[in-house]
């Protein structure tokens, strides 16, 4: 088998390209991808080369970990059915180039037991499940409740309604681009300027922005908690005095668990949390490159999804 997949050749080359499929076992499901999410952060290291080196990283590859597609041949072991709705957050089938993270694919070999079923009437929401998942899991990364979000991004939105749908107040939303501060359901979107005698016991920052640290802690009640939810491909670091003034604490909210998926999932189900007004751009596979760009520059877009339906 051979699937069309979005290609990082090297650090700044964008190319489509038809590649060999691994031999699918008992375990695997071929998934025929309908539409996959572009990560502005992830992904955007990967393809700038920013991105710090660790197991299994290498040119060329294929990126992605927000697809949603339909099982059309399931292994006896899978666990799955051909005709199954289902999210992949990754896969590693290419014989000629890494699957990191390896879901922008028209054509996918991954275990059944990595998949997600998933029944969302527009298939295309299903793409968000990991970013819903990541800001449930940095939600419930303290014990108490935040009430201040840094980003109004598509995680600092989804962190913002988690809270809501979760029944707690309200938090307020740091955002210093203008064209983000549009679209909030149920809170507040500001300036980081605004309120300056405002403190909160939990922030959590999902703005993957490290210079915003110091200003964050500063805005932190005493032992109260920061919680880093961006992907940070800098070096982070703090000025100390104030974080020990305050005794606070630093936490790191990293990958989602099947915890939070199946909560995301619930909440979804239950209506009490909403992925609508998310997804603000489509492009077919042929305009990836110009995609990408849009993707990674424009602030005016929140998620850009890939839709392989038709692909050739």
């Amino acid at each position: 088998m051979r699937s069309a997949a979005i290609v990082f050749e090297k650090p700044g080359t964008l190319a489509v390209r038809h590649l060999a499929l691994n031999s699918p076992e008992a375990s695997d499901v071929v998934v025929e991808s309908r539409f996959s999410g572009v990560s502005s952060g992830t992904e955007k290291m990967l393809y700038e080369g920013t991105m710090p080196a660790f197991p299994g990283m290498r040119y060329p590859l294929v990126p992605g970990y927000e697809t949603v597609g339909v099982v059309v041949e399931a292994g006896p072991a899978s666990g799955r059915s051909i005709g199954d709705q289902v999210f992949v957050p990754g896969a590693n089938c290419y014989t000629d180039a890494a699957g990191l993270f390896g879901a922008s694919a028209s054509l996918l070999v991954v275990p059944g037991a990595r998949t997600v079923q998933t029944h969302f009437q527009q298939a295309e929401d299903a793409a968000l499940l990991a970013l819903a998942a990541t800001a449930h899991h940095a939600v419930c990364r303290s014990s108490r409740t935040a009430s201040l979000v840094i980003g109004h991004g598509v995680l600092g939105r989804l962190i913002a309604r988690i809270i809501l749908a979760n029944g707690n107040p309200p938090p307020v939303v740091w955002e210093t681009r203008d064209a983000r501060r549009t679209g909030a359901r149920g809170y507040v979107v500001t300036s980081p300027d605004t309120e300056r005698d405002l403190r909160h016991d939990v922030i959590i920052d999902a703005s993957g922005d490290a210079t915003v640290i110091d200003k964050a802690i500063g805005r932190l009640n005493r032992r109260g908690d920061l919680i880093l939810a961006g992907f940070y491909g800098e070096r982070v670091d703090f000025a100390f005095p104030a974080a020990f003034m305050k005794e606070a604490c630093i936490a790191i909210a990293a990958e989602f668990t099947p915890v939070d998926v199946a909560a995301v999932l619930a909440l979804v189900e239950s209506g009490r949390l909403s992925l609508d007004g998310l997804i603000t751009h489509h492009a077919h596979p042929k305009d990836a490159v110009s995609a990408y760009r849009t993707a990674f520059n424009d602030p005016d877009c929140l998620k850009m999804i890939i839709d392989w339906r038709n692909a050739a």
